[in-house]
């Protein structure tokens, strides 16, 4: 049996130095002001906090397929890549550059000595707010060697500015994305294949978006009925939720944004990749909690009041583990 270590972390604002001359002069004029004083040397002790946690996991070995979110560009994985060369990983990147009006993305690292990919068999979408603004990122990844595929979709939903419910309609239409793509992944790869979906959703597992739109479930038994037509996803964040446990603070007020669902191939015991009992894991290590027990953020020289170099982001780290029989 293998098995695969598969994680999802929000690294908030992982941009690229100050005056990097491959960002466009429209983005530099939107973020300008945020990057004041964003040095190499300052995106250096980041990238530095950020693999101390990275090489933790998967007990020091490092995971086999990272989701990322707010990741600005290619340039800043490869360096996240270089500081993880100890774990002696084959890390590949993939990274699905959007038109948020941020310059924000989702990407993946992964170990390519363990899973292959396809350039044709990767698909992006942005959701639209007059603006682009977030996106969802599909990746189909071949197990090597038995070369089995699993579908995992990375999420960064639209957040909450202007209010909660004045923003849910964007939700929602990410929502129905995800949900029309899961379906269309099942219509053409048959019902056995599996599907991983993790991120930032902006919503909690019980919010509309994740339950009327997404199909998101709280009972697997329900998921996995052979009775069930329509194509639910588990949201195995409602166990943590019961157990009083959180992915992200605001304001003092705790919140479980950050997601891991999977669907109804992963679920059954006669499936050739199966989701482990129990593995979903919110990642706080002490040092990267505040006294308060929150996230403790890195932040930026541009706000001195949030800028921390001994903090990490403002989301937890979220893992599962994954067996191939």
């Amino acid at each position: 049996m293998t098995e695969h270590f598969l994680a999802w972390w929000n690294v908030e604002n992982l941009f690229s130095v100050e005056n990097d001359g491959d960002r466009s002069d429209k983005l530099a004029r939107v973020i300008g002001a945020e990057l004041v004083g964003w040095t190499a040397n300052i995106l250096d002790k980041k990238l530095t906090q950020l693999t101390s946690v990275i090489k933790r996991l998967n007990s020091g070995k490092g995971p086999d397929i990272l989701g990322l979110g707010e990741v600005e560009n290619r340039k800043v994985l490869e360096q996240l890549i270089q500081k993880l060369a100890p774990l002696g990983r084959a890390y590949q990147v993939i990274h699905a550059d959007t038109q948020d009006q941020r310059g924000i993305d989702i990407a993946f690292i992964y170990d390519s000595a363990k899973y292959k990919t396809l350039e044709t068999e990767v698909f992006n979408h942005f959701i639209l707010r007059r603006n682009a603004t977030r996106d969802l990122v599909q990746v189909n990844f071949y197990t090597i060697p038995e070369n089995r595929r699993l579908v995992i979709i990375g999420n960064h939903w639209p957040a909450r500015l202007g209010g909660e419910l004045a923003s849910e309609p964007y939700r929602i239409i990410a929502a129905e994305t995800l949900a029309y793509w899961h379906e269309r992944i099942m219509q053409i790869h048959g019902k056995d294949q599996g599907v991983v979906v993790m991120g930032d959703f902006n919503d909690e597992p019980f919010s509309r978006s994740m339950v009327d739109y997404a199909l998101s479930e709280r009972s697997p038994a329900r998921v996995k009925s052979a009775r069930t037509k329509n194509p639910y996803l588990y949201n195995l964040m409602w166990e943590k939720m019961g157990q009083g446990e959180a992915t992200h603070v605001f304001e003092g007020v705790s919140t479980v944004l950050d997601q891991i669902l999977v669907n109804r191939p992963l679920l059954r015991s006669e499936s050739a990749l199966q989701l482990v009992a129990k593995s979903l894991e919110i990642i706080k290590y002490p040092e990267m909690l505040t006294k308060a027990g929150a996230p403790k953020r890195f932040g930026r020289p541009s706000s001195p009041n949030e800028f921390d170099v001994t903090g990490f982001s403002d989301h937890l780290p979220l893992a599962i583990v994954i067996k191939e029989s």
